[in-house]
């Protein structure tokens, strides 16, 4: 009953007034637009699959699991885990960069 008004009422700790991004798709270069209650959207130029920053709740929502269902969750979780490795593999190449000048 919990997880399912939560379906029905949207994110209970996000502000519930959508708003719009423009990011960049990182296949193509094309701008796509993610709304705040998108978890993704496939760009129309070349259907890669941009996510929403909203993965970043997924990690600390109480909520979470039961907000976008088990597989989702996992799936996020994974994204979440891959993304963060890349990040931590850019700043050591970047320091690796900077210390080998």
């Amino acid at each position: 009953m919990l997880a399912m008004s939560m379906q029905m009422f949207g994110c209970q700790g996000r502000d519930h007034t959508p708003t719009l991004e423009v990011k960049k798709c990182p296949n193509c270069g094309a701008e796509v637009e993610v709304f705040s209650t998108d978890t993704s959207v496939d760009c129309e130029n070349c259907g890669y699959t941009v996510y929403n920053d909203a993965i970043s709740c997924v990690q600390w929502c109480k909520y979470a699991r039961s907000c976008v269902g088990d597989e989702e969750y996992e799936r996020l979780m994974e994204v979440a885990k891959m993304q963060k490795e890349r990040r931590e593999a850019e700043q050591a190449a970047q320091v690796a960069e900077r210390t080998a000048c």
